[in-house]
């Protein structure tokens, strides 16, 4: 087999969102961009998965020019509460100004607006990555495509692909919990309201798309065995006895499961290389934070290589540079995320009445309420 080399500035290991939000934020910039991907181009046009996206997110791909109205539904208000226990708190969008306190939209729509504008020859697709090593000027990443193996030499490699890989460098915390999804049709509309409601199994969310709700629930694995097995009316009477009276439900989708862990890279850099996205850090799906972590990740490494645009991407200053610069909105939102997800898994009456109090607050007082709910629209922006 024949081995040809490709020399780039910036190479994207990873053609999912995270990764083709970098490139769209750099195009038109002065470095060369290839993406690399292990799927073929449009794999993701059957993918049924909704993602959470923050109005911050709205306004970041608007930049790019990546925005599909549509093809999202507005979430207008979410309802926090807790099963067995007081205490509940709303958030409105028309308490901050804006359109919607964010959008739920299907994986495969946020793909296809992300991919329109991406010039086709600046994505191999259908790639396995066999070798990567960095030394002096360049990395050097060794891949077999189209029955052939290539050499692409970058001064920067970013990886913006999958799951933090379990690595000396990656910290792992396991929730002992799996999400079950499915795509459920309540009986009277959802007047574009999301709902999180913790209950003793785990944080329970319906977010708003089309005429549905999408429908993510943490359990622990046995019990999302058990609800994986269920017929029809026997899953939705599952979920009417877990969620309460407030909504009901007459359809449900096809149900799958995944496990659910706090996986954590330590070092964002090395010698040529950063970490972006899910190859970074994977959080919980309590309260939609990770995946717009991620796409943050992407804007703030463009702009911090486009303000070093006459010098070279890969240098060790500008990569510390972008890892200092990300450490409030990475650390606070795993922070965030996890705080939630351990107080809120724990059953005992003394925390199930610390909890309601504690809804019953960000009720009570809306300075609370607009912190928690700024720091979920715009990551650490929010932070004063």
């Amino acid at each position: 087999m024949t081995e040809q080399i490709e020399c780039v500035d910036i190479a994207i290991v990873g053609a999912g969102p995270v990764g083709m939000t970098l490139a769209l934020a750099l195009a038109g910039g002065p470095y060369s961009v290839l993406l690399i991907d292990s799927r073929q181009r449009g794999a993701w046009a059957g993918d049924p998965r909704a993602l959470a996206l923050s109005q911050g997110t709205r306004q970041l791909l608007e930049r790019l020019g990546a925005w599909d109205t549509d093809t999202c539904t507005a979430i207008d208000t979410i309802h926090v509460s807790q099963r067995g226990g007081f205490g509940r708190t709303l958030i409105d969008a028309r308490d901050y100004d804006l359109p919607a306190l964010g959008y739920v939209m299907r994986y495969r729509d946020l793909a296809a607006a992300l991919d329109s504008p991406i010039d086709g020859g600046r994505i191999w697709d259908d790639c396995a990555v066999i070798d990567l090593q960095s030394c002096g000027e360049a990395s050097e990443v060794t891949l077999h495509r189209a029955g052939e193996n290539r050499r692409v030499s970058a001064r920067l490699v970013v990886h913006a692909e999958g799951t933090p890989a379990d690595d000396p460098e990656v910290r792992v915390y396991d929730y002992r919990q799996h999400a079950v999804v499915a795509e459920v049709r309540p009986l009277a509309g959802h007047a574009r309201r999301a709902w999180e409601r913790f209950t003793p199994d785990g944080p329970l969310a319906l977010l708003p798309i089309g005429n549905d709700y999408s429908l993510v629930f943490a359990v622990p694995p046995d019990k999302a065995a058990q609800l994986l097995a269920l017929d029809e009316d026997g899953f939705l009477a599952a979920l009417r006895a877990q969620f309460g009276s407030r909504v009901d439900f007459v359809a449900s989708g096809p149900r799958a499961s995944f496990p659910l862990a706090l996986r954590v890279r330590r070092k964002l850099t090395g010698p040529r290389q950063v970490w972006i996205g899910n190859a970074a850090q994977s959080l919980h799906p309590v309260s939609g934070q990770g995946f717009n972590l991620g796409l943050r990740d992407a804007w703030e490494l463009a702009e911090r290589l486009l303000e070093n645009a006459a010098g070279d991407p890969g240098d060790a200053a500008t990569l510390a540079s972008y890892a200092r610069g990300r450490r409030l909105d990475r650390q606070g939102s795993i922070a965030f995320t996890d705080s939630v997800v351990r107080v809120f898994a724990n059953d005992l009456a003394p925390l199930r009445v610390a909890r309601g109090a504690g809804l019953l607050a960000l009720d009570l007082f809306p300075p609370l309420r607009h912190f928690v709910a700024r720091r979920m629209i715009w990551g650490a922006r929010a932070w004063p």
